[in-house]
């Protein structure tokens, strides 16, 4: 239980404007063959999923805590730039490293609603550790 719970605890992290990845215990845990694959894929995609909504709830607070000041940071106005030009389908690149965090932030800065913010967020992060386990397991 407490690798499932390192999985998610480390997805999450990952997933948040903190570095780090969570791809190498997502492995180790397949290594290890205790879990069934669909409970790890379920455990990564939750607690990534879960940690990117986490960067969307602090950009919709700071837009609605701070109305007329402006995303600072270089790669926050091009994601909010990318967001207003594609839309919120652009959320299934969050999982993607440096430009996936501020994708998030900025979608709540920009008030893309919740429900599709969950669902884009979800499903790009989903696909990304499924295809990390398929690869996983043709490599071993």
């Amino acid at each position: 239980m407490s690798s499932i719970l390192t999985l998610f605890g480390s997805s999450f992290l990952a997933s948040t404007l903190l570095p780090g990845g969570s791809e190498a215990i997502l492995i180790w845990n397949l290594q290890q063959d205790i879990h069934p694959a669909q409970l790890l894929w379920l455990t990564a995609t939750l607690g990534n999923t879960l940690g990117g909504l986490s960067s969307w709830l602090i950009g919709w607070w700071l837009a609605k805590r701070f109305p007329g000041k402006g995303l600072k940071d270089q790669h926050q106005r091009q994601a909010l730039e990318r967001i207003g030009r594609y839309g919120s389908p652009v959320l299934l690149f969050s999982w993607m490293p440096i430009v996936g965090d501020p994708l998030c932030l900025a979608a709540g800065w920009a008030g893309v609603r919740f429900s599709l913010a969950m669902l884009f967020i979800g499903l790009g992060k989903g696909i990304r550790y499924a295809v990390v386990i398929w690869l996983s397991e043709v490599a071993l």
